[in-house]
């Protein structure tokens, strides 16, 4: 802010407690109107930010604008709603206490704009997520929507809000906007269905009819014409130019789909608007029999479809009343006047509850996560867009509840302030002097009083029996309030001032001025009532959004209903409840003329609303003490080249580099005083003193940097030039090793391609390089991949020269792995190799069933220890029995087969049956083994013919078992022939006799004598 205050001569100063003249209301409204016609609209009071409405679009709300006032300082730059809106976030985040903004003015001052201001901040600036960003939209969406259905073109505005409203933006422990909720006040019913000369009715009636599809104008039976509806046609006005209600139209039904609006919820809400519509198209005639009745029966068939409800039923809603009286009910017929009232009710009832659905589906949208509210806890900033001080030629029951409202926010404002004040000055040890203001509570009492309040004597005049009117409700207004020195009537005012009131007028002397208030409607308006039968005709409509705003609980609850003045005096106290929880900020937002033209300062018109929004008492308070403060960090900073004690650098205390600084400048002792962390100017002309110093200081300030900047420039040059010779002298040793590199480089790559050729040539200096280079390579790819086991038989393609060497590396390399492999080979699986070497030489390309033999491990006996007999084994004596098995024995005649045990000892074979010994042939006499190609388990062991007491022996199944045993412990007794025939075995039966086995393949074992006397043995072929 400081950096402007050489300027404020011709833009004024940036806030208005640096004013000499602060008491004077004519300086305040020039400063403003300096600073407007420099399209400078903000301006502040200490930390109160006043608005003036430009009437047009400034550049100064672009993105680049928002990062520039992001994490600054509130006084470091100058005002803007962008440093409030900061300010605010940085105090919620740092200080961890919600926060909220209180925007005020009259209609067409910029309320609305400015809460959409402060919103677009934060959706821009925040920390988002996927999440979060569909929350920004809903936040920043649910403008248009409300606007559309709260706002409307009034005198003084084109798009006045008729409502209040206050939002609540709920950031997460990040920051980041997690929720929302708003909370709205006092609609303008009344506009449903009566408007001023000059003025429309709520915008979306126009949007529906000029934006609306014509399929959905059929559906709703409405016209795209909006003379032709009752309620838009009062005010003379359809049509605005700086409005365009089609493109509105397109942006409120794209805001409801963002919102999260079902498609069913949006036709119930437009069957409501367009229902509105067909009640004020709705006339009543006199019947045949004198009656009052419906004569249009067109809006009463849409009426009907519309609403959801029997149209019977609602025809004589409408036009008769139930009254219940002494326990019994009657149906009574209501006037032409009463049917007319009836049916505006209705309409101002349907309106006014679709309305707060509205809020309520938003809010719902709105509504934080619980799985992300749950994480890490929460914090509000709240935004209070709420109407200002109204002051009209006729001024009704709304602007008596909105000037209430003001009342209480000023109130609340002056309090606020003070409180801010006090803290500030005990914090700072500063010595607080109490500060005289006007203390509007008197008002407030005098609206809100228990009994003798306005409001409490309207609510009794409005139940009390008999016929009360607005007449007797002014007359008890001055029977009870009559003497109060802001409260004044007809009556009750002297000769001087009596003219200026209207015998249905009374006077309220408010903090802002005096208002005229007509009691005309007073008591309609408060009790805002809806006949019975009209309100049990609603509860049954079959709307999904009727039924959710009129509940049947209505109808049989018998209990008075509150009245509106005071619902919105409860509602008002807990929208004060809810700012006094919070810290405050504010908001003050100016209309600088009527005729929304931009450039031009009514100053009278400003004068007013100056007064009425208490800037004046507001800044009063705030000069009452210390016009100026600052930390000292920043007072020291910008300041300390005034002083050379502080100057360049000061290194000691804060407070003692400031006060050396002020007792330089020769600060009088009542013209400041330092705090604990800030520094107090009482009086503007002081720091308007100290600031004149530093714009004379300047020239020799700028002079010395020039020459600092000088010598560091040349200081900089010559070190580039210094650094340039070396980076030179660098780069040529670098370029030079790379030449060096590329040029061996290039003699390999030569070499390489000459030797590759010659490579088929002798050895010569020509491929003695691509040679060398073949030998390497081979050799270390040997070294890095030779092979890993001994079944491994992969070994690279040698080149031509290492033919011979790669052999002998093959053959090293083998025995190597050979070696180290028997070496690791235990006792015993040596000996199962041993067998499996003799089984290879004997049966390997030999026996159809070697190959699935080969995995399978030798055993020293296929009989257990409990099946040998123990009288076989007493009858070998000293005779181990090496290797027994089952075998089955064929006899050499007639080929009977016999069960028996083969045991085998170290000099002969024999075999037994249970416990005796059948036949036992001494190894050194058998002549020979035969054993078939095929997987049949045959084993043939001949013995001499000429010995009698050996028989021929063919045992079956052997080879079932692995290839081995018994065959190679029969060769190893001995030098023996093992024969392997392919079809058949000869065996000598007698002498010049001879047998012979037939063998061959079938899909199972089968054996069988045949015709020829031979025996036949089938087996299965495993390997085809």
């Amino acid at each position: 802010m400081e950096s402007t205050l050489t300027a404020r001569d011709r833009v004024g100063v940036q806030d208005f407690v640096l004013l000499e003249n602060y008491t004077s209301e004519a300086a305040f409204i020039e400063n403003l109107r300096r600073r407007f016609g420099e399209n400078l609209i903000y301006t502040y009071i200490g930390s109160v930010l006043v608005s003036v409405n430009p009437n047009k679009d400034l550049e100064i709300y672009s993105k680049a604008h928002m990062e520039r006032y992001r994490g600054v300082s509130f006084y470091e730059i100058s005002p803007h709603i962008y440093a409030v809106s900061d300010n605010t976030y940085r105090a919620m985040r740092t200080e961890r206490r919600d926060q909220c903004i209180l925007i005020s003015g009259e209609s067409g001052a910029g309320k609305t704009e400015a809460s959409k201001k402060i919103l677009q901040y934060y959706a821009t600036t925040c920390p988002v997520t996927d999440h979060l960003s569909t929350l920004r939209d809903r936040l920043l969406q649910s403008n248009p929507v409300l606007e559309a259905f709260g706002n409307a073109k009034t005198l003084r505005n084109d798009n006045s809000s008729r409502f209040g409203k206050y939002m609540d933006v709920q950031f997460d422990f990040r920051g980041a906007p997690i929720g929302g909720h708003i909370l709205n006040y006092l609609l303008e019913k009344s506009r449903v269905v009566h408007q001023n000369h000059g003025e429309r009715n709520f915008h979306i009636f126009y949007q529906l009819l000029e934006g609306g599809e014509q399929d959905l104008l059929s559906k709703l039976g409405l016209e795209r014409n909006a003379q032709k509806y009752q309620y838009l046609v009062k005010g003379c006005c359809p049509r605005v130019s700086s409005i365009n209600d089609k493109n509105d139209w397109r942006t409120v039904r794209k805001a409801l789909t963002v919102i999260g609006f079902h498609e069913d919820e949006v036709e119930d809400l437009l069957n409501i608007i367009a229902s509105v519509l067909h009640l004020g198209n709705t006339q009543f005639g006199e019947g045949k029999n004198g009656e009052n009745q419906i004569t249009t029966e067109t809006q009463l068939k849409y009426l009907s479809k519309l609403l959801g409800v029997d149209g019977a039923a609602l025809r004589e809603a409408l036009t008769h009343k139930k009254i219940t009286a002494k326990g019994e009910e009657m149906i009574s017929p209501l006037s032409f006047e009463q049917a007319v009232a009836a049916r505006d009710a209705l309409a101002k009832a349907v309106y006014g509850r679709a309305f707060t659905w509205l809020v309520v589906k938003i809010n719902q949208s709105l509504l934080a996560s619980e799985t992300i509210s749950f994480f890490g806890s929460s914090s509000v900033i709240g935004l209070l867009d709420i109407y200002g001080f109204e002051v009209f030629q006729h001024n009704s029951f709304e602007q008596f509840c909105i000037n209430y409202c003001n009342e209480k926010l000023h109130q609340l404002f002056i309090e606020l302030t003070l409180k801010s004040e006090q803290e500030e000055y005990e914090a700072e040890g500063i010595t607080w002097e109490p500060v005289k203001y006007f203390d509007n509570k008197i008002i407030c009492d005098l609206v809100e009083g228990k009994h003798k309040g306005l409001i409490s004597i309207l609510d009794e005049e409005c139940l009390r029996p008999g016929e009360p009117s607005d007449i007797s409700f002014l007359e008890k207004l001055e029977d009870t309030l009559g003497g109060h020195a802001h409260f004044v009537t007809h009556k009750l005012s002297n000769g001087k001032t009596r003219k200026a009131v209207s015998r249905e007028e009374f006077k309220l002397i408010h903090y802002a001025g005096e208002v005229n208030y007509s009691v005309n409607g007073f008591l309609d308006k408060n009790k805002d009532l809806l006949y019975r039968n009209l309100k049990e005709v609603i509860c049954q409509s079959n709307s999904q959004v009727l039924s959710q705003c009129f509940h049947r609980e209505e109808v049989t609850d018998q209990k008075r209903p509150e009245t509106a003045a005071t619902q919105f005096k409860n509602s008002l106290a807990k929208l004060i409840e809810i700012l006094m929880s919070k810290e405050p900020s504010y908001v003050r937002c100016i209309k600088p003329n009527d005729a929304k033209q931009s450039g031009r300062f009514d100053e009278a018109l400003v004068r007013h609303q100056v007064k009425y929004l208490g800037l004046m008492e507001n800044l009063r308070v705030r000069r009452a003490g210390f016009a100026y403060r600052r930390h000292y960090e920043t007072f020291l900073q910008r300041y300390k080249s005034l002083c050379p004690g502080t100057w360049p650098n000061w290194q000691g205390r804060l407070a003692d580099g400031v006060a050396t600084l002020v007792q330089h400048l020769g600060y009088k002792p009542e013209e400041y005083k330092l705090g604990k962390t800030k520094i107090f100017i009482r009086f503007p002309k002081t720091l308007f003193s100290t600031e004149d110093s530093l714009e004379a200081r300047r020239p020799a300030l700028v002079l010395t940097l020039q020459t600092s900047w000088r010598g560091y420039r040349e200081r900089a040059k010559y070190l580039r030039i210094r650094q340039a010779v070396i980076q030179s002298a660098w780069r040529g040793m670098i370029s030079r090793q790379k030449a060096r590199r590329r040029r061996h480089a290039v003699d390999i790559i030569r070499k390489f391609i000459k030797g590759f050729i010659y490579r088929h040539y002798e050895r010569c200096p020509e491929n003695e390089y691509f040679l060398d280079h073949q030998r390497f390579s081979f050799l270390m790819m040997l070294f890095r991949n030779p092979p890993k086991s001994v079944l491994d038989k992969s070994w690279p393609i040698p080149p031509p020269c290492l033919t011979e060497a790669s052999e002998h590396l093959c053959r090293l390399c083998m025995r190597n792995m050979m070696r180290a492999y028997c070496r690791r080979i235990q006792p015993e699986w040596k000996k199962q190799m041993e067998q499996k070497v003799v089984a290879s030489q004997i049966f390997k390309d030999q026996k159809d069933s070697y190959p699935q033999s080969v995995p399978k491990l030798f055993v020293a006996s296929r009989l257990n220890s409990e099946e040998f007999n123990l009288k076989v084994i007493q009858t070998l004596g000293n005779d181990k029995v090496k290797y027994g098995i089952a075998v089955t024995k064929y006899d050499r005649r007639g080929y009977k087969a016999r069960p028996r045990q083969l045991l085998l000892t170290s000099s002969f074979a024999m075999l037994v049956a249970e416990a005796k010994l059948k036949q036992r042939i001494d190894y050194a006499t058998l002549r020979s083994i035969s054993v078939s190609s095929l997987s049949d388990g045959f084993m043939v062991l001949h013995v001499p013919s000429e010995d009698n007491k050996q028989k021929f022996s063919l045992l079956s199944p052997l080879l079932s078992h692995p290839l081995s045993p018994p065959t190679p412990s029969l060769l190893s007794s001995g030098p023996l022939l093992l024969s392997v025939p392919v079809c058949s075995i000869t065996f000598a039966v007698a002498r010049g006799k001879e047998g012979v086995i037939d063998f061959t393949s079938g899909p199972e074992l089968k054996v069988a004598k045949c015709k020829k006397g031979h025996l036949l043995v089938t087996a299965p072929k495993l390997n085809p």
